[in-house]
């Protein structure tokens, strides 16, 4: 990943908070791959998607940038805790990272 990509991936717009949804659909268990190609589109709007794609792996402890990879990977996991049904949501919540 270049060092402009890295860049906009760690960047967070002033808009971009824990409550945010996304996508408008709520997935419940149905219609994954509709629901997959909205979030998709959506992440990689925000230069989001490689922390869900795993092309941006987490940094190692002793990194400069693991506080900024953790910061952004937090706000990847809320918006997606925010547009899945509360037992999808349950079921991730303790997941360590979006991907």
């Amino acid at each position: 990943m270049s060092a402009e990509d890295l860049a906009e991936a760690y960047m967070l717009h002033p808009s971009d908070h824990p409550g945010l949804l996304i996508v408008s659909t709520i997935f419940d268990g149905n219609g994954f791959g509709s629901w997959r190609r909205t979030m998709t589109i959506a992440l990689s709007t925000k230069s989001k998607l490689c922390f869900v794609d795993g092309s941006l792996a987490k940094p190692q402890s002793c990194s400069p940038d693991l506080k900024k990879w953790m910061k952004c990977n937090d706000m990847v996991m809320s918006w997606i805790l925010n547009v899945v049904s509360r037992n999808i949501a349950d079921s991730i919540i303790c997941a360590k990272s979006a991907r």
